[in-house]
């Protein structure tokens, strides 16, 4: 990547150091301000306003950016939804992983109804590293049979394609839900919907690299993963 062109134009930190503290606050319990606390520790006065700015600036481009380098995903998906604080009400978090963990895609929503779930199977099936689905396993909530079949009537799923209602198959997406969950905790909740999607567009980027879905980059190596994130940045060699 050209120095014109770069994300980091005119900021006042090195490159570098804005996105280790980025990565911190993605991937680890820890709030804006216990990051700033860190920062003071190395001799650097940075506000946690400052921190959340770059959180917001750049978790969207990791997400975006990592995306044509994770592996693909299995063909059977299993689909739950956990709730997110935004303010002073809750949201939707609809997430999709094969049987194996991996996440497929995620979607923050303000409803959890047919539309909702339409909109979610839409953006599922534009992933760039998914199968097509052979079955879709979900919980028994009813907005999901109706959703599921009007997708299938506009071709948006294969007609194939099964619907799963069985509580324990989704166990594993339940389960995937913890990590996302202690971190909006660390950060005591979203002030709006539209930081709580940015936000958690770079929770789940880093999540998905943690759980070993980039392409040739083990889930134990901690510095690749933070060598690939500087890459994708265009700040590495």
């Amino acid at each position: 990547m050209r120095r014109a062109s770069s994300p980091f134009k005119w900021r006042h930190f090195e490159p570098e150091l804005i996105l280790l503290y980025v990565r911190w606050c993605l991937r680890h319990q820890l709030s804006y301000r216990d990051v700033e606390e860190m920062m003071e520790e190395r001799g650097l006065s940075v506000d946690h306003s400052t921190i959340f700015r770059w959180v917001q600036k750049y978790a969207p481009e990791i997400n975006k950016h990592i995306r044509p380098h994770l592996k693909l995903a299995g063909a059977s998906y299993r689909i739950d939804e956990t709730y997110v604080k935004v303010g002073k009400s809750w949201k939707y978090l609809y997430r999709a992983v094969d049987k194996d963990g991996n996440t497929i895609e995620f979607m923050l929503t303000a409803k959890r109804n047919i539309s909702a779930v339409k909109r979610f199977f839409l953006k599922m099936m534009r992933a760039d590293h998914r199968r097509l689905p052979f079955s879709i396993s979900v919980d028994k909530h009813a907005s999901y049979p109706d959703a599921f079949t009007a997708s299938q009537e506009v071709k948006m799923l294969p007609s194939d394609c099964r619907l799963r209602r069985t509580k324990y198959l989704t166990n594993i997406v339940e389960q995937d839900h913890r990590f996302i969950r202690r971190r909006w905790r660390a950060m005591q909740c979203f002030r709006s919907f539209h930081t709580a999607e940015r936000t958690l567009e770079g929770v789940e980027a880093l999540h998905m690299l943690r759980k070993g879905q980039v392409k040739r980059l083990s889930s134990e190596d901690v510095a690749g993963q933070a060598q690939f994130v500087q890459r994708l940045s265009g700040i590495a060699a």
